[in-house]
């Protein structure tokens, strides 16, 4: 009898011990890609989880699933830091799980490693940062596709909305990076081809006070300026509109912003009572779920990031809405590249084909900002817009309203 038991307890052992090893065994062999995103989760926090939000709403469609493989997000916090990002791209290579890399609101990440990237091979999917350079390679292949404002033009639409107002003295106050470097280039050629001098140029720190920003403002109005163009983002903009509500009217001058006050907790910190005191627009693109009434698709992907995020259950709740928006049109270009392609799981071998793809769509994508038909191209010193999927004529300009809802400003589509 006792015999018989322990033959049945080691019939049940290794009867559990084969389903256990087979699961395993199944569990090891699962189809799976990873994608980054190596943005700020730190400093601006709104612009890094909307670009999440976008990319798992697009990836949800599909229930994250493409061509028999599954897809998930792991999230990289670089904290606005290059070597944090360099660390992140060097993590890329090592796990081959992980098919590509969306980037964040930042630009000197990307442009400090931009020939590494380029040189490895890194799949980069730029959906916010907007220095013009990240797209245009000197390396022999080029990595980098963006959907999302090019500052190669940004700043001259900026110019060409601020002049339209009536500005004629505009001055360039700008964060000292290759960002603001870039706009200073094509705000400055901008003005200069309307027939206007740029009124002063004033750089300016991560992280400075308001004493010293009040002392820049001061200094911007005694050289005749009528109007600021702005680039910098939510830190320093947060402190340069404290500076300015505490100068005397006579001295506050409208501001004209690129859109990095849009990715963090400007709007909250700057409430609609502060704002009140200021003149303050700031470029964006063509889209917003608040600016008119949506279309059956278009609630359509609202219904679905609703039930992917526990943050949004109303159509205000999507905060820094270009991240949402721009992220969910480029994974739906991403899909539909793999989709035209195949995947073989080889890393290497499927980024090589979903780059070429990308180059090459056979069929028109729907997004939120628009139908993309064939939104790249290849890349090549007589084609350097080929990575770039927008234009300016995707561009308006917007302020934040009472709700601190984005409201942009005579939108293309009504």
């Amino acid at each position: 009898m006792i015999k018989k038991q322990i033959k049945y307890i080691s019939y049940l052992f290794f009867s559990w011990l084969f389903l256990f090893i087979a699961s395993t065994s199944a569990n090891s062999t699962e189809k799976k890609y990873s994608f980054y995103i190596d943005a700020d989760f730190s400093g601006t926090k709104a612009s890094s989880l909307s670009i999440q939000q976008g990319i798992n709403t697009a990836l949800a469609e599909v229930d994250y699933e493409i061509n028999g493989y599954t897809f998930d997000v792991i999230i990289k916090d670089h904290r606005a830091n290059s070597l944090r990002s360099k660390k992140n791209l060097e993590s890329y290579l090592q796990n081959k799980t992980i098919l590509a890399i969306f980037s964040g609101l930042h630009s000197p990440p990307l442009l400090s490693n931009k020939a590494f990237i380029n040189n490895q091979g890194i799949l980069l999917l730029d959906p916010w940062a907007a220095a013009g350079p990240i797209t245009r390679s000197n390396q022999k292949d080029n990595w980098v596709f963006r959907l999302s404002i090019d500052d190669s033009n940004a700043g001259t639409y900026i110019v060409k909305r601020a002049t339209e107002e009536g500005f004629k003295n505009l001055y360039l106050l700008l964060e000292d990076t290759g960002w603001g470097k870039s706009n200073e280039q094509t705000m400055s050629k901008a003005l200069n081809q309307k027939g206007l001098k740029v009124a002063g140029i004033s750089w300016f720190n991560w992280g400075l006070g308001k004493n010293h920003a009040k002392l820049i403002l001061r200094n911007i109005k005694q050289a005749g300026a009528d109007g600021i163009l702005f680039v910098g983002n939510t830190p320093e903009g947060k402190t340069f509109s404290r500076a300015m509500v505490d100068l005397p009217k006579s001295i506050r001058l409208p501001i004209r912003s690129h859109w990095g006050i849009t990715g963090g907790d400007f709007h909250q910190v700057i409430d609609k009572k502060v704002r009140a005191q200021l003149d303050l627009q700031f470029i964006q693109t063509n889209f917003s779920f608040l600016h008119r009434k949506l279309s059956k698709f278009e609630n359509s992907v609202f219904d679905v990031a609703k039930n992917q995020n526990e943050q949004i259950n109303n159509l205000a709740d999507i905060k820094a809405q270009t991240g949402f928006v721009h992220s969910y049109d480029l994974t739906k270009l991403l899909i539909a590249a793999i989709k035209q392609v195949g995947l073989t799981g080889n890393r290497a071998t499927d980024k090589l084909a979903i780059r070429n793809a990308l180059i090459d769509l056979h069929a028109p994508v729907r997004g939120l900002l628009k139908v993309y038909d064939k939104p790249f191209s290849k890349y090549s010193a007589n084609n350097l817009d080929g990575h770039e999927a927008l234009t300016i004529d995707d561009y308006t300009m917007g302020y934040f309203g009472d709700d601190n809802e984005v409201v942009l400003i005579n939108p293309a589509r009504e």
